[in-house]
């Protein structure tokens, strides 16, 4: 890959200059740095724009291959290898988007320190019909039995760990180190890719660590107040816990 993360480097970047390094309009745009989150591990690429030589190019998402491909709206017009650009994130989409990842660590590490029970599943989103913009999620666990006021006690739970504030930081290990760490794959399959010769890791100090390659808050306060909706049985051993961020 060619593209440097700059979303890795700094998760609060908006804005950036950037070279396009090859366009297509079947597989998408390449450039030399970008701070758009690609999607991956139940958080969903980022949206925004390109800005070049006074035109305007809508992202809608990436596509994954061997580099970075952004996906630019239908109908809209591709810089020109070569050219310069300015790059922006969607900031709402992005921050809620950060809140929420951050808040289902918190939520995994609440279940599984009082629990025990590993992660089976999961997926964020924005809730396109609230105003403000609010964060929506679901994580599945290996949980065959919960008491009576689980979805109470998780909600009081999860609380009281973001009004912590714990830091919430990442650094990248090789893979045996990684792996070395007690507790590391918090979900029930390992999904680190086998040839994977480095692992991101993301430490809710205190409470939570684990590999993942998402963007997150700075520490556990800027999450906001996590509530949790719903609690689901999805067969005999795994349970649904929904949540939504708020302010």
């Amino acid at each position: 890959m060619t593209t440097e993360r700059l979303d890795w480097a700094d998760p609060t970047l908006r804005e950036w200059d950037a070279a396009v390094l090859s366009a297509d309009p079947e597989v998408g745009i390449v450039l030399d740095r970008s701070a758009f989150y690609p999607g991956g591990g139940g958080q969903p690429p980022d949206h925004g724009v390109l800005l070049w030589q006074g035109v305007q190019t809508r992202i809608v998402g990436t596509r994954k291959g061997d580099d970075l491909y952004l996906i630019p709206a239908e109908g809209d017009p591709l810089p020109p290898p070569g050219a310069a650009v300015r790059g922006a994130v969607e900031d709402g989409r992005r921050t809620t988007l950060m809140r929420t990842h951050s808040g289902l660590h918190v939520l995994c590490g609440v279940v599984f320190r009082d629990f025990g029970a590993l992660v089976t599943g999961g997926n964020m989103d924005v809730d396109p019909t609230s105003a403000p913009m609010l964060g929506v999620a679901r994580m599945d666990f290996n949980l065959p039995e919960v008491p009576s006021d689980f979805k109470s006690r998780i909600e009081e739970l999860v609380n009281a760990e973001v009004r912590r504030d714990r830091k919430i930081v990442d650094r990248v290990l090789p893979r045996d180190e990684a792996l070395a760490i007690p507790d590391i794959i918090r979900t029930q399959t390992n999904l680190v890719p086998a040839d994977a010769t480095e692992v991101r890791i993301v430490d809710v100090v205190g409470l939570d660590v684990q590999a993942d390659g998402g963007t997150h808050v700075a520490s556990t306060a800027q999450i906001g107040r996590v509530e949790v909706t719903k609690v689901e049985s999805k067969g005999r051993a795994n349970r649904r816990v929904r949540i939504r961020v708020v302010d």
